[in-house]
């Protein structure tokens, strides 16, 4: 599960973080993860690294990159589907991040609603 004190285990495929770095990658990649989501849209501080480098330190570490850009703590629909399609996907573990982890956190909790009632 988690190996960074920054990082947040949801339940045992999906953990949460605050941005990362190109650098943080394969470290990610070593803890099992198959899949980095970004639910973090480009350009939304100065100095935030921008996704096309994360998603290229993925493939260069052998993990699917997933962009889900969520602008607020209010989730889109399709964020909501997305993030549920994404975990549905994946067969391992699924590690998605944002400024600070909360907006991901809120979208899984959005997901798990969605699967619970029952939507495709």
């Amino acid at each position: 599960m988690a190996t960074n004190p920054d990082w947040k285990d949801l339940d045992q495929q999906v953990t949460v973080a605050p941005q990362i770095r190109p650098e943080d990658v394969p470290h990610i990649a070593a803890a099992g993860y198959r899949v980095v989501m970004c639910n973090r849209p480009d350009g939304e501080e100065p100095g935030q690294t921008d996704w096309a480098e994360i998603a290229e330190a993925c493939r260069h570490n052998g993990i699917t990159p997933r962009y889900v850009p969520q602008a607020d703590r209010d989730p889109t629909e399709h964020a909501v589907a997305s993030f549920d399609a994404i975990m549905r996907e994946t067969q391992g573990k699924v590690f998605a991040y944002c400024r600070t982890g909360t907006r991901c956190e809120i979208l899984w909790n959005a997901a798990k609603a969605r699967q619970h009632a029952g939507a495709a």
